[in-house]
């Protein structure tokens, strides 16, 4: 009786075991990791970028007459984009990383107005720091496009699967939920609209 039982334990294990990974599950493990590693990428790209202002700032200060507007912004929003932390585990809340890309492209859309205010500044242009921290900043902000894109295919393949059967049965069975994707920004396409009067002296 207790080797009946013993057996019969053995087959209801062996039956589970089959029924879990016949549904997928070891394959959402491995695109739920793929989309975490592409997440991490995305970050080091955002922290490259947030590490190369501050020296930015700086030297663009040096230029008295530099529009102050501009340098503020960056600033602020530099900051903003650092109190705004998103892990790995909160890539399915869609209110956290709807945030979290609108800080990020908000200083993205800024640090496209400085550049094309610098462009207005010849002995800006010539400084061999800024010329180096611009080429920086515009291969930063390429290697963001490119990560940001290889995060969404690894989300779309992964939110594909766990909507699709059967493995949306061991989705829902493990907690595997949809992750969020990073979206286009309206207007992206587009220059940015810079009209800055050069001319109007700062008051105090």
């Amino acid at each position: 009786m207790i080797k009946l039982n013993k057996f019969i334990q053995l087959v209801l294990i062996s039956a589970l075991s089959f029924t879990v990974f016949g549904c997928g599950y070891n394959s959402l493990v491995q695109m739920d990791e793929k989309v975490n590693q592409a997440w991490s990428q995305v970050e080091n790209q955002y922290q490259r970028r947030a590490d190369l202002i501050p020296n930015l700032v700086k030297t663009v200060q040096g230029y008295a007459d530099f529009e102050k507007g501009v340098l503020v912004e960056v600033t602020e929003l530099r900051s903003k984009v650092g109190q705004i932390k998103l892990s790995a585990d909160d890539l399915a809340d869609e209110d956290k990383f709807k945030k979290f890309q609108e800080a990020q492209d908000q200083l993205s859309g800024a640090l496209s107005r400085l550049l094309v205010v610098a462009e207005n500044y010849p002995q800006l242009k010539a400084n061999e720091n800024f010329l180096q921290l611009q080429t920086q900043l515009e291969g930063t902000e390429n290697r963001i496009a490119v990560e940001r894109k290889k995060f969404n295919e690894a989300v779309q393949e992964y939110n594909t699967s766990i909507r699709s059967f059967p493995t949306l049965i061991t989705a829902k069975i493990f907690g595997f939920k949809d992750k969020q994707y990073f979206k286009s920004v309206l207007g992206t396409e587009k220059p940015p609209d810079v009209n800055f009067d050069f001319n109007k002296k700062e008051t105090k």
